[in-house]
Formats: structure tokens, C-alpha cells, sequence
């Protein structure tokens, strides 16, 4: 799977770009503020509806617009045309230029991984971030997964608005209830099948990158213990206290143990960093053993960041991409592009809303 052609119009601080790209590595070079990361972010836009900036559509729209438009031609199995238009009053998704009915639909027919500063917070943020980003994996792998979920956040959205009227009829209430128990022990029942394999994938790339100087574990840590109706019958006065549903899969956490402590609370920012540099790789090697090929791999500006140790634990994941005829989207800046990558890419510069092919001396 690669990415042929990627178009933007009015994204970021691109007015308009039309740029085809061949399978292998694609090192973006160029200033900071240039536009780099948004040639990225348009990317995994394309393959999950999200940027990774955990922004809204709002604030990727350029300066003095009304709305911007993603588009780009994916070749795989089969080859696909992908867009998305979005401004404050429409939102419009197409694969091969038809709308979608459902975000399954377009979910899928591009697939990503992203290596960048903001995934720190997959350590140091809120279990929320760790959910969302086993559930980004299960969406990418499952079809059924996303509509799953959001029949999860509809019945929880609808359940805890009913808990905050005073007075809330009991019937309609169970009715939400058992909707919820439903798809929540669906949601609980896939995750805990993920986990083991994802904590597997993890401990080998950590071992790799820190020279099995400490031993990574991921595990799932589900907010019901035992029974669902039963933990949400008996939490009942907390719900009345609360006015909201404080039991389910919306809770959930995603333990991260370096030698059975706590990698957030115990870890080094070196040590922090190599969690999550080995949960992408996992991320990747995961998608690659489910679909057959590699996803995208988008590095954005982490190589710098890393000390030969572990960049050296990442290049393998690279390489294996090459062998597969995959993509890799890297940027850099002039001086701390990684030079044991070698001459096997394509280089482009990036410069002022505006991205050229660079031939190599």
C-alpha cells in the first residue's frame, strides 16, 4: 500500500498542492514553520479522519478560509481515491468520489502509524488517550469495531443526560442500560483479545531499543471487574451522586509497566520515550501481520530526538517497510536528518506552503 498522489487545498498553510509519490521513503526536508508536519498530518487525515495534533477541523483550515479539502489517490489491493472536505457548517467524505454512509466505509482503505512529540501523552496523558489509541487499532484491523464504539458513546451520551433530569423514568433508563451492558461487554471482550498481542509486540521492540535493559509489559485493565449489569446495578447511589454513568468500558485503563512499575510515574523521559516509540512499532508490526502489508509509517521530526540506541531499535521497522515496498514519510531538517538511513530515498524540501523534489548530488 502507498500513497500516489496527495492534493490540499486551503490545509494548513497550503493553498494548493498536487504532488504524486513512488513507494520507499520520503524524507521531507526543511525549516521549522515551513510546512512539514502538515504534509503529514494531511496523510493521517486521510487514513484515520483525526489529526495527530489533537486538533479540531477548525484550526487546520488556512488563514482567511471558510474550509479546506484533503484528497489523495491510495494503490493497494485496489486503487482508491479518498477525500474530505470540511468547514464549519459541512463535512462531505468520499471514496472514489461517492459519499460514504458510514465511517467504516473509508476507514481502512488507507492505513498509518505516526511517531511524534504529541505521543508522549500516550505515558504521561489520561487513560483516554491510551483507550483511543487501542481502539485507532482495533478500528484500523475490525470493520465492525468503529460502529461498535459509537453505539457505545451514543447510549452513554443518551444515558448520562437522562441521569442529570431530576426525575428520570426508570424504564427508559433500563432500556439505555441494557443497550450499554451490550455493546460494553462487545468493546471489553475485543480489547482484552488485542492486549496480549499488542503487550507481545511491545516487549520486543523495548528490548530491542533499550538492549533488554528494562522489561515492558502493556496491560489491559478493564473499569468492570466482573459483571457489567451487576457493577452498574450496584453503582446506582454514585450515579445519583455523580449524575453520570461512572462504570464501563469508558473507563477503561491501559497499564504500562517497565519492570512492574509504573513507566509514567517511575520512568525516565528516556525510558518514556522508548514506551512509545515501541507501542507504534507494535502499532505497525500488528496492522502488517493482519492486512499482509505495511502500513505508512509517518516519523515526524522524533529521529532528532533520539539518542543511536534508539534510533537503531527503529531502523529495523524502516527496513522491513523498504523490503515490502511500503511508504515512509520522514521530517527532518537539514541537520538532524538520520544519515544511517542512507541513499535509498526521495528527498523534498519544503518551503512556505510549497513542496519540490530535491535531486541527490
Amino acid at each position: 500500500m502507498h500513497l500516489n498522489h496527495l492534493r490540499l487545498r486551503e490545509f494548513r498553510n497550503y493553498r494548493f498542492l498536487d504532488i504524486d509519490f513512488q513507494p520507499g521513503f520520503q524524507l521531507i526536508l526543511g525549516d521549522n514553520a515551513q510546512g512539514k508536519t502538515n504534509i503529514l498530518e494531511s496523510i493521517y487525515l486521510l487514513a484515520t479522519l483525526r489529526s495527530f495534533r489533537g486538533v479540531g477541523g477548525a484550526q487546520m483550515i488556512r488563514h482567511g478560509e471558510t474550509g479546506y479539502f484533503v484528497g489523495g489517490q491510495v494503490i493497494g489491493e485496489a486503487t482508491r481515491d479518498l477525500s474530505l472536505y470540511w468547514s464549519p457548517g459541512q463535512r462531505r467524505i468520499t471514496v472514489d468520489r461517492e459519499g460514504v454512509k458510514t465511517l467504516g466505509e473509508f476507514l481502512g482503505c488507507l492505513r498509518a502509524v505516526v511517531f511524534c512529540t504529541e505521543d508522549l501523552q500516550l505515558v504521561k496523558g489520561t487513560a483516554r488517550i491510551r483507550r483511543r489509541f487501542v481502539d485507532l487499532i482495533l478500528s484500523q484491523t475490525e470493520s465492525s469495531y468503529l460502529p461498535l464504539l459509537q453505539r457505545y458513546a451514543r447510549t452513554l451520551r443518551s444515558r448520562n443526560a437522562l441521569l442529570k433530569r431530576p426525575g428520570s423514568d426508570l424504564t427508559v433508563l433500563e432500556g439505555f442500560s441494557r443497550e450499554l451492558v451490550k455493546t460494553g461487554n462487545e468493546i471489553m471482550k475485543r480489547r482484552e483479545r488485542l492486549l496480549p498481542k499488542i503487550s507481545a509486540l511491545a516487549r520486543l521492540a523495548y528490548r530491542r531499543i533499550s538492549n533488554d535493559a528494562e522489561d515492558l509489559r502493556v496491560n489491559y485493565q478493564p473499569n468492570v471487574k466482573s459483571d457489567f449489569r451487576l457493577e452498574l446495578t450496584r453503582s446506582e447511589a454514585r450515579e445519583s451522586r455523580y449524575r453520570a454513568t461512572v462504570v464501563g468500558p469508558h473507563r477503561d485503563e491501559i497499564e504500562l509497566l517497565l519492570d512492574e512499575r509504573s513507566g509514567a510515574q517511575f520512568g525516565s523521559e528516556g525510558q518514556k520515550r522508548s514506551i512509545v516509540v515501541s507501542l507504534k512499532m507494535a502499532q505497525a508490526e500488528f496492522l502488517t501481520g493482519m492486512v499482509g502489508v505495511p502500513p505508512i509509517l509517518l516519523i515526524d521530526d522524533v529521529m532528532g530526538e533520539l539518542d543511536i540506541k534508539r534510533r537503531s531499535g527503529l531502523l529495523p521497522l524502516l527496513e522491513r517497510s523498504h523490503q515490502a515496498r511500503g511508504q515512509v514519510f520522514m521530517t527532518c531538517t537539514e541537520e538532524n536528518w538520520p544519515r544511517e538511513l542512507g541513499r535509498r530515498l526521495n528527498r523534498w524540501r519544503v518551503e512556505k506552503g510549497g513542496l519540490q523534489a530535491v535531486e541527490m548530488a
